[in-house]
């Protein structure tokens, strides 16, 4: 399985369009060699490099298999989209304090549709993945705020 994005190669430069510095609006990503037992997807965007934990950036679930890609600044209507580190839902972008962050985009295939509600945190989000998860891919990207 891969995911990918016309706007920045793996370990290169996410536009600041797609950030804080920006128009905040997610990056437009593509899916291909999904598995074809797979049931949903999920989406987790966070930054490992955040100074106090893990933040999260998005979270995404029951995306249809058949879906090759999330077009900039959508959300597929079908997906349900999960509580992030900005304290809501939906896509919240590269905003580091300082320093050059990383930031992992993790697609997920999953065996079944997820019954959770929208409330959900990234780590009961991970909990359901790790019980369905057939596949896996990732994408990094990289940003750093202007001086």
């Amino acid at each position: 399985m891969k995911i990918t994005s016309r706007a920045f190669k793996h370990n290169q430069t996410i536009p600041s369009k797609y950030t804080c510095d920006g128009q905040d609006i997610n990056p437009p990503l593509k899916f291909s060699q999904v598995p074809r037992e797979a049931k949903s997807l999920a989406l987790v965007v966070d930054d490992p490099d955040a100074p106090s934990k893990i933040w999260v950036h998005w979270t995404l679930w029951n995306i249809p298999p058949d879906i090759k890609e999330i077009k900039e600044n959508h959300s597929p209507t079908e997906a349900v989209e999960g509580i992030t580190d900005f304290n809501r839902t939906g896509w919240g972008g590269p905003c580091p304090p300082s320093g050059s962050h990383r930031y992992f985009f993790k697609l997920y295939a999953l065996d079944k549709l997820l019954d959770l509600p929208p409330q959900t945190s990234k780590q009961g989000l991970m909990k359901q993945i790790k019980q369905h998860k057939l596949a896996e891919a990732e994408l990094i990207g990289i940003y750093s705020r202007p001086l």
